[in-house]
């Protein structure tokens, strides 16, 4: 409806068209241009270079002084193009030369200039449905024009079904499926000869054939992966096994270095579970040991069994946030100078000063334990600190009640 009602007007802002390949991003850009009856010129930002796109704004120029009409430059995989290549359109897109409609799969917060982006509205676009892939490829086979209707082709029941389902959303490598499942047909009814059937049979183990394997939708530097490891972390935190697990496969489908999931579990080991299971933290360290020497495929297990045992274990963020406030006193008050009753003396002349003098050696008291500072005077008393009671941190949080109840008296977290 929203585009609808801006071509009716002719009203069309540019477009950025942000969706996962085969979505119709480029299908979109052609019939908002037919609609609109504007000269659509078209470029990919993998094989285009400044050269292209300068000849094209030219041509936009032209055609602008000649019929007073903007051109829309339909730009596929625009976040191919560096910096400088986006720029050079501003100009243009501000002096309403060109109508820019840009496709990408990428974000386009991260790959899209800001200045591009603030003149431009940006459309998202989801992953086709099995439903919405069954039906073209239905069309695809029906259609006897523009399709593979006058080829008589029959398809065994169910096998579009599996085809659209198989096709995680692209819409292009389903009909890219069903084009070889016709064309590995056809060179066998070609290679038989005589008393092959005249219509085009797609048997299950045909399309099987054809379809291979699709990989599953992931890019290491693009927006699947932060995703999806946000994921696995947030499935880790919520103490969700099955969903940390998936996350974690999912990401070793894509082609993720699990090198690199191992150290984002070390993480998550130490920011949210820390001393709640300090196993953890050692089984985390184990884990990544053992990918390095096993690597993959074997290495998923590992994986699996940290990712598992990380979603299980009681959680703790009370040493993340220990960390995060001592770094911001220390950021506040600068460089305290520390006390001289725990600094060093190695020579005469540091003892003379002062340097360890009424240190108390920890070992000449009952449990080891004397109630000695050791902050700088001016943040005595900073509790960083303060352990949950939830699995071995309960312990900790007893001891230390025990031992600074000033400190850690009150009743803390569950």
């Amino acid at each position: 409806r929203f585009l609808r009602n801006l071509i009716q007007g002719d009203r069309l802002p540019s477009l950025i068209l942000w969706g996962p390949p085969g979505c119709g991003k480029t299908t979109l850009a052609h019939i908002i241009a037919g609609a609109t009856g504007s000269q659509f010129v078209k470029l990919s930002a993998v094989t285009s270079g400044v050269k292209d796109v300068k000849e094209v704004l030219a041509l936009a120029a032209d055609h602008r002084r000649m019929f007073g009409k903007p051109t829309i430059l339909f730009v596929d995989e625009i976040h191919r193009f560096n910096k400088a290549q986006q720029d050079a359109f501003l100009p243009h897109v501000e002096a309403g030369t060109i109508t820019l409609i840009g496709a990408t799969t990428e974000n386009p917060s991260f790959e899209v200039i800001g200045p591009l982006l603030s003149r431009s509205k940006v459309l998202v676009l989801k992953p086709l449905s099995a439903d919405d892939i069954a039906g073209l490829l239905e069309s695809a086979v029906g259609d006897a024009e523009r399709g593979l209707g006058a080829m008589g082709v029959s398809v065994s029941g169910g096998g579009l079904m599996r085809v659209a389902k198989i096709s995680d959303g692209d819409a292009r490598f389903a009909l890219n499926t069903l084009e070889i499942a016709v064309e590995i047909f056809l060179s066998r009814r070609d290679a038989a000869g005589d008393g092959a059937p005249a219509n085009v049979e797609l048997t299950d183990d045909l399309l099987k054939e054809a379809l291979q394997e699709k990989s599953v939708r992931y890019d290491k530097e693009g927006e699947e992966h932060y995703d999806q490891i946000s994921a696995l972390h947030k499935a880790v935190r919520g103490s969700d096994p099955d969903g940390a697990l998936y996350w974690m496969v999912r990401m070793l489908a894509g082609g993720e270095d699990p090198k690199y999931l191992a150290r984002r579990m070390l993480r998550m080991a130490a920011e949210d579970i820390g001393l709640a299971d300090p196993y953890a933290l050692i089984l985390a360290a184990a884990v990544k040991e053992t990918v390095t020497f096993v690597g993959i495929p074997e290495c998923d297990v590992h994986l699996g069994e940290l990712a598992v045992y990380l979603a299980c274990a009681p959680k703790s963020n009370k040493i993340y946030k220990a960390v995060g406030a001592a770094k911001r006193l220390v950021k506040e008050t600068g460089s305290l100078p520390v006390p001289l009753h725990i600094r060093n003396a190695p020579t005469g002349l540091m003892k003379e000063l002062g340097y360890g003098k009424g240190y108390d050696y920890q070992h000449d008291h009952v449990d080891a334990f004397s109630r000695q500072r050791y902050l700088p005077e001016e943040i005595e008393g900073t509790v960083f600190y303060e352990p949950t009671g939830r699995g071995h941190e309960e312990k900790i949080r007893e001891r230390l009640k025990k031992l600074w109840p000033e400190r850690y008296g009150g009743g803390g977290d569950n």
